[in-house]
């Protein structure tokens, strides 16, 4: 197993961790949704701080679970065309792909981001709602962490994408997504 190889095995090793420890946050959000909506509905009492962390659960969930879907072959792709071509034309879209589209809009929101979340840790900022959650600055530094496990799983897709332009089929393991 060449460098390359071992690097791709590394970040989808990271991406899969990463993926079903905040899997469970879908978990949470249901109940939290649910004990809102009952105290809420049913007793008239509720706080704003149990309102937004469900939201930030979500905001959680979706930003640091891309890496997971992409790994997993779940984002958006035309499937009429890809799905049943050879693995030599996959290869080639998934390198393209990440290297011209994907990498280049992660580095784009990383750039555009950084300075907003600087500004958020340099304020220390908490929600603008009275009664809020603290810590705002660390829900915005999740963006910086979304970039990384995108960025970092495009790197893979493109890297195994190369290992079977070169003769590697093995490297380039593909799996469905799971159909809804």
């Amino acid at each position: 197993m060449d460098k390359l190889e071992r690097f791709a095995r590394a970040v989808d090793a990271l991406n899969e961790r990463v993926g079903r420890t905040v899997s469970w946050l879908a978990l949470a959000m249901v109940l939290v949704t649910f004990f809102v909506a009952v105290m809420r509905y049913g007793f008239n009492w509720g706080l704003v701080w149990i309102q937004e962390a469900y939201v930030w659960m979500h905001g959680i969930l979706f930003m640091l679970g891309a890496g997971y879907t992409l790994l997993h072959n779940g984002h958006v792709r035309v499937d009429v065309v890809y799905r049943p071509a050879r693995l030599r034309y996959k290869a080639w879209v998934d390198l393209l792909g990440s290297l011209l589209l994907l990498l280049p809009m992660v580095a784009a929101v990383f750039y555009w981001s950084l300075p907003y979340v600087i500004e958020s840790w340099s304020k220390l900022e908490e929600s603008r709602e009275a009664g809020g959650l603290p810590g705002l600055f660390l829900l915005k530094s999740v963006i910086l962490l979304f970039c990384l496990l995108v960025g970092l799983q495009g790197l893979s897709l493109a890297a195994r994408a190369w290992l079977a332009l070169r003769g590697r089929e093995e490297a380039f393991v593909q799996e469905e997504a799971v159909e809804v």
